[in-house]
């Protein structure tokens, strides 16, 4: 799994996986906040879900994908995950992202049929 991350679309954290025994790679969008809230404790619902390990796992994070074309459990580093998301932040701050653009222009934008 590579996760990243842009300033342009502040919300959201793209995974990319290259599945096993298939050509090409996967993409899923999710929210950063419930990856950052998953860090903790069981975050997200229906088609993603977050939680850290316990017990002898502290060290992993989990992350179920689902969809009509099938399901995944990914086991990813914690400590990965939580650089990932301090990097996140330095480009923009958890709770910041609303500033990042102009929600006026980006709702004319639509609304002309953009």
């Amino acid at each position: 799994m590579r996760l990243h991350y842009a300033a342009h679309d502040p919300y959201a954290v793209r995974a990319t996986f290259s599945p096993l025994g298939r050509q090409g790679t996967v993409e899923w969008v999710f929210s950063r906040e419930v990856l950052a809230e998953g860090m903790t404790a069981h975050a997200g619902h229906g088609d993603i879900r977050v939680w850290p390990g316990v017990g002898a796992a502290r060290d992993v994070l989990h992350i179920a994908l689902s969809s009509p074309a099938g399901s995944a459990l990914i086991e990813a580093s914690l400590q990965d995950v939580r650089l990932f998301l301090e990097e996140s932040q330095s480009v923009v701050p958890l709770g910041g992202e609303s500033r990042q653009f102009d929600l006026d222009t980006e709702v004319a934008h639509l609304l002309a049929g953009g």
